[in-house]
């Protein structure tokens, strides 16, 4: 069984600590830091402002609002029918990560621009190297195969010239590959991270579609083919969904095993765990992680493992990472 690095809160599901989004939203703030929001913003029945979040176009200036607000992130915007992540989840996910960096230094978080991740299947939206890169200094490469993708993460990056010191793009050429023709040879990667695509066909990802909609109190066909948070097709749906897609990443991250120090995805099936991480040590690897992460009434779970032991991790602190602080006295 892997490894648990926080055990599950017995208290009611909350943000991570570090998390900038606790409690309710702002939607003044949101609104002055980007103000065509304010197009979007309704009464709410308990008295405040809130959105329509079942509009695809009020989640995208929410979210716009949330990175300007928040990260100083300028012009945030993605093309028609590109995922548009939940900026408060993936938020957690980094923190999340954060934590098992430090788990693995003394208690200590690395930060600043030496510390390099791998975003794979970075999209359009850009979300985890523009946060990750203004909460902790990380350097990134972002990697797809999408091209339209890339160009408007390039576009983003114009607009942002301070992450774009920091991260990088490139295009996976091949989408029966992960790592290969991204990670380069002899290049070291601190941390990979994924959100991997749940579905198994487009059939399952309509089908999800359309209850989403039921459970928001719309038409299910009222946009059909339509996700409120978007989603192309590489970005939904692969062969043998997320448990597939999850295996065939572990089965290739053998190959840079000692380029990498931490692997780690996104798991939203709790099946997918029944074999996954039996597989990861059967092919050798020396420590599987599983952490907890919960955003209100959503429970999801990170996985990470790594092939290094434990004299190639000191070495790979030593070298790569900042000495932790040492408490006084």
């Amino acid at each position: 069984m892997p490894r648990k690095t926080r055990p599950k809160a017995k208290s009611k599901p909350a943000l991570h600590p570090r998390n900038r989004y606790q409690g309710h939203y702002d939607f003044a703030a949101l609104s002055n830091a980007h103000p065509a929001l304010r197009g979007h913003l309704l009464d709410s029945p308990a008295g405040g402002k809130s959105i329509d979040f079942a509009n695809p176009d009020a989640v995208k200036a929410l979210n716009a609002a949330l990175l300007r607000l928040q990260y100083q992130v300028r012009d945030w915007d993605i093309p028609p029918g590109y995922l548009c992540p939940p900026v408060p989840g993936r938020a957690d996910y980094l923190h999340t990560l954060a934590d098992l960096l430090a788990d693995s230094h003394d208690g200590k978080i690395p930060t600043g621009k030496k510390i390099l991740g791998l975003d794979l299947g970075t999209g359009a939206n850009l979300i985890y190297p523009l946060i990750g890169s203004h909460e902790y200094g990380w350097s990134f490469i972002g990697g797809d195969i999408d091209q339209t993708a890339l160009d408007n993460g390039e576009r983003l990056l114009d607009a942002n010239p301070q992450a774009a010191q920091r991260i990088s793009l490139r295009l996976q050429p091949r989408s029966d590959q992960m790592f290969r023709q991204l990670i380069k040879p002899e290049e070291q990667i601190d941390f990979t991270l994924c959100n991997p695509p749940f579905h198994a066909s487009a059939e399952a990802a309509r089908a999800a579609n359309q209850r989403k909609w039921q459970q928001l109190g719309k038409q299910a066909d009222s946009k059909a083919g339509t996700l409120n948070f978007g989603g192309q097709a590489n970005e939904l749906h692969c062969p043998g969904g997320e448990a597939g897609f999850l295996s065939r990443m572990a089965r290739e991250s053998v190959e840079f095993g000692q380029q990498v120090f931490w692997f780690s995805s996104l798991v939203s099936n709790a099946d997918t765990l029944k074999q996954l991480p039996a597989q990861l040590r059967e092919l050798g690897a020396t420590d599987v992680r599983l952490l907890d992460m919960t955003q209100g009434q959503k429970r999801s779970r990170l996985l990470a493992w790594t092939f290094l032991d434990k004299k190639q991790r000191r070495a790979w602190r030593k070298a790569r990472w900042p000495a932790p602080i040492k408490p006084a006295g």
